[in-house]
């Protein structure tokens, strides 16, 4: 993938990538250089697609306020900003939300992985993610089928939350929460029968 028609610098600050970066453009900021990032495929889109509209309906139906975000929305952390496929941000954390960008960690942070992308989001991120305090971390790789929660634990490290008979993703941050992986490897992925499931139709 070629970068936007803009000339970067070998470094450039967060502020400099803020004001010259196109808003369509697949693209971090990682240790002062601007990293391109693959574009989706369509596996990728419908599962991201299914997880932002099966959230929004859980957080919006329960009323527990806070927001949902989506690629390419990033999360400024201290020496990178990211573009996670999916961010929550609780109501007491939706201050660090502003025009352009997330201020700090997420209380969840939703990484589909692609095989490009798999080294990153599984060591690079997941130890970026961490050091920050994000609070839950989703990564789900649709090519190896898994799906899997890591949980901050009090003494800062993500720890897997565990999935249970029959196998689900439970959501610490959304008490209640959970996800049947089988939904997400549908060709064609639905928020109503997730919706259905949770009692919330």
């Amino acid at each position: 993938m070629s970068l936007p028609a803009v000339h970067f610098p070998n470094r450039i600050s967060f502020e400099d990538f803020l004001a010259t970066i196109d808003e369509d453009a697949h693209v971090e900021w990682v240790d002062g250089e601007v990293v391109p990032v693959t574009p989706p495929s369509k596996e990728h889109l419908r599962i991201t697609a299914f997880l932002l509209a099966a959230l929004r309906g859980w957080v919006n139906r329960k009323r527990l306020g806070g927001i949902v975000l989506h690629a390419p929305a990033h999360l400024k952390l201290q020496r990178s900003s990211r573009e996670p496929d999916v961010i929550y941000l609780r109501p007491a954390t939706m201050e660090r939300w502003d025009d352009r960008h997330v201020e700090g960690p997420a209380d969840l942070v939703v990484e589909v992985v692609s095989p490009e992308s798999r080294v990153r989001d599984r060591r690079e991120k997941f130890r970026e993610y961490e050091s920050a305090g994000v609070a839950e971390y989703w990564l789900i790789d649709p090519v190896q089928r898994t799906a899997e929660v890591f949980a901050l634990s009090p003494n800062g490290m993500f720890e897997p939350v565990p999935a249970g008979d029959p196998p689900r993703m439970r959501s610490v941050v959304l008490p209640g929460l959970w996800i049947d992986p089988e939904w997400l490897w549908s060709d064609v992925p639905d928020e109503w029968k997730a919706f259905e499931a949770w009692g919330l139709i």
